[in-house]
């Protein structure tokens, strides 16, 4: 249409949306679809958050709320971080958005000028490339191995920066892979970034979930002296199972969250602020609910990997955290009839096998694709033995 943008035409609708879509649609026709798409939790949100919202409204609380978010909450959000992290931050440099999605925006748009460059590592969360091109950058893709765990090779990284890099994503724990840095590897990232003039948005909306007795370290807690130069994601989605409820944030440099603060004002004048309230109250809480979710994840993790592991044709990477198997199926794709990539194969397991999961396509390697194992173990157990069956003809 000639009265849209360039910008708008260059924009790709999400494929995990479209796919989760189908599989709602057909699942609503009475077919048997497991679904593999999904990116949150099964779990309800807790019913104390539930309750701290249902008494923000009936107090009131329902009114337009100062744009960077409520006090208590920037205060809530930066207890965590010394308590967790020992890293010290003061409400200036907290900007609580409609979800970590559009914190990252936000960051985006107040970062980068027509021609900036933001590297991004491959595979990535599939929305990292457009997010960066409607802000006026260009994405640098930086490809990762499998066998490397798809972690950054040092040298590479070093070759990708240049004078025209505003800044490097980091996504740890990783979607679509579960790759998880050390704090020995990201000292290895800090000291190539520490000789440019580049920032690092590290995506941490996966910290909570991580498996086989590792820790979530983020790259200030190991280098201290990039803490002008690092903007953090977070995210209620993940941790709390609220994604619905469309409430995150971002932390860094003042000036920067400043910024990305004025231009949040222009657009949705603030977070919601029942939202608001809830979050407050999710970070006043025990710990002991999201182990309880990270321990079922890494079950089912277990489960499905043990499952897959044996199957033909399928190779996969030991995911370290988030609640996602990204596996090589190139095997498969090529022994099946008339399939050419993982957008193909995708529509062919959700149209004949009734299967629901994301091509790989779309988080850079044509190669993969993506299962969401947040799902139930019944349904776990079923597609594996779906995919079995595939791996055998």
């Amino acid at each position: 249409m000639e009265f849209l943008s360039q910008r708008a035409r260059a924009i790709q609708a999400s494929i995990t949306l479209s796919i989760t879509a189908k599989a709602k649609a057909m699942k609503a026709q009475g077919l048997p679809v497991l679904d593999f798409s999904v990116g949150e939790p099964d779990f309800h949100t807790p019913e104390p958050i539930k309750g701290a919202a249902i008494n923000a409204i009936r107090e009131g609380f329902t009114k337009y709320t100062a744009a960077g978010g409520i006090p208590e909450l920037k205060e809530a959000i930066a207890r965590k971080y010394e308590k967790e992290l020992g890293l010290i931050f003061s409400p200036p440099q907290i900007l609580v958005s409609n979800g970590g999605k559009h914190a990252l925006h936000n960051v985006l748009q107040a970062l980068l000028d027509p021609g900036d460059e933001v590297v991004i590592p491959s595979p990535y969360w599939l929305s990292y490339p457009d997010m960066v091109s409607l802000s006026g950058g260009r994405p640098v893709i930086l490809n990762t191995r499998m066998e490397d765990g798809y972690k950054i090779e040092i040298d590479a990284l070093r070759r990708a920066l240049n004078s025209k890099t505003k800044a490097l994503l980091l996504n740890s724990p990783s979607n679509p892979t579960g790759a998880v840095y050390t704090a020995d590897e990201l000292k290895a990232v800090a000291s190539v970034v520490e000789s440019s003039k580049a920032l690092v948005i590290s995506d941490d909306v996966y910290e909570k979930f991580v498996y086989d007795g590792g820790t979530f370290v983020n790259i200030l807690s190991v280098a201290p002296q990039l803490c002008n130069r690092v903007v953090i994601i977070n995210s209620a989605s993940k941790t709390y199972a609220m994604p619905g409820w469309r409430i995150g944030y971002a932390l860094g440099p003042a000036s920067l969250i400043t910024a990305a603060t004025r231009i949040q004002g222009q657009a949705t004048s603030c977070a919601g602020s029942i939202s608001q309230k809830a979050l407050t109250f999710a970070l006043h809480m025990e710990p002991e609910t999201v182990e309880f979710f990270r321990q079922s994840f890494e079950a089912r993790r277990n489960l499905m990997m043990n499952g897959l592991e044996g199957i033909r044709g399928i190779s996969i990477h030991r995911p370290a955290g988030a609640f996602y198997l990204f596996a090589d199926v190139s095997a498969l794709i090529a022994a099946t009839h008339g399939i050419a990539g993982s957008v193909d194969f995708c529509t062919h397991l959700l149209e004949r096998h009734h299967m629901a999961c994301v091509p790989g396509k779309a988080f850079g390697d044509d190669r993969c694709i993506r299962f969401s194992f947040v799902a139930d173990e019944n349904d776990i157990r079923e597609g594996v033995n779906r995919l079995r069956l595939l791996g055998s003809n």
